[in-house]
């Protein structure tokens, strides 16, 4: 059975999703804004860092710090398919558990979790089903989704909240909050309280443009689209300003190096089933 890919966010809680991939792919320097928590159930997925790699199978997990750029690569298993569910934590709890943890090893980069165990896998469901559903209690919810970082604690970790100290880095969380603004180096150094030259020059440094920077954002969050939800390619290419497919298709390959519709198609080309409303 084929899973339904899917998005929820909770405020004050988390956010979560079901990922689906029919074909291999690898995705060059992509950037994980906020800690996440990914476990794999079909297929395997391999991560990549300067000073190393990861790479984990069907029913393990992976903690990945904030504030860094990865290459992964989703593998599908015999049946053509590659599955997985993330959840990402509310920043508040993040920051409390670490207060209340600060004995424990921060997570750097990312911590393995092999084989967790039924238990585990229990406990990510709770606070993924506390986030899609709204009955629930918000203290039971962030109840559920705490649960979840002092299991990856008991696995050897925990996450920190990251403070933005780069302008790269600002600039991508200013941009991120509406992707279809169409951001200028002025109205961006306004929001920054400096001048547009300021901001020109702190880039060159960090070796970025605000160009660069709101592309990748756009298509990131486009990616995340694509795997997480089956939203028509037309809608997402306007939810990241983009008033053409083509455009947002010549950008997206530019990035990526293929076509969006690579997301969703088998390594034989034929679309996806169509997920039942």
């Amino acid at each position: 059975m084929v899973m339904e890919p899917s998005i929820t966010i909770r405020p004050g809680v988390g956010a979560a999703a079901s990922v689906l991939q029919l074909q291999a792919l690898s995705f060059r320097r992509l950037f994980i804004e906020q800690p996440l928590l990914i476990v794999v159930e079909r297929g395997s997925k391999l991560l990549r860092w300067a000073q190393g790699e990861y790479c984990i199978g069907a029913g393990d997990a992976i903690a990945i710090a904030g504030g860094q750029f990865v290459d992964i690569t989703n593998r599908p298993a015999e049946d053509g398919s590659y599955a997985a569910r993330w959840l990402v934590c509310d920043a508040a709890l993040i920051a409390a558990y670490a207060d209340q943890h600060a004995q424990q090893a921060i997570i750097r980069q990312a911590l393995p979790i092999l084989q967790p165990g039924p238990a585990f896998a229990q406990s990510f469901q709770r606070a993924s089903a506390a986030i899609a559903d709204d009955s629930i209690p918000q203290e039971i919810a962030r109840h559920h989704a705490s649960e979840m970082l002092l299991w990856i604690g008991m696995c050897g970790g925990r996450f920190v909240t990251q403070e933005v100290q780069t302008v790269s880095a600002k600039v991508r969380r200013l941009v991120s909050k509406d992707l279809t603004e169409d951001w200028c180096a002025d109205s961006v150094a306004g929001q920054l309280a400096m001048s547009a030259s300021t901001l020109r020059r702190k880039l060159a440094d960090e070796q970025t443009g605000l160009r660069e920077i709101l592309l990748d954002a756009r298509m990131s969050f486009a990616l995340t689209l694509l795997q997480a939800s089956s939203t028509p390619v037309t809608q997402i290419a306007l939810s990241v300003g983009y008033q053409t497919p083509s455009h947002f298709a010549a950008r997206f390959r530019q990035r990526f190096g293929f076509a969006p519709t690579a997301i969703r198609q088998t390594a034989g080309g034929s679309s996806s089933p169509p997920v039942p409303p």
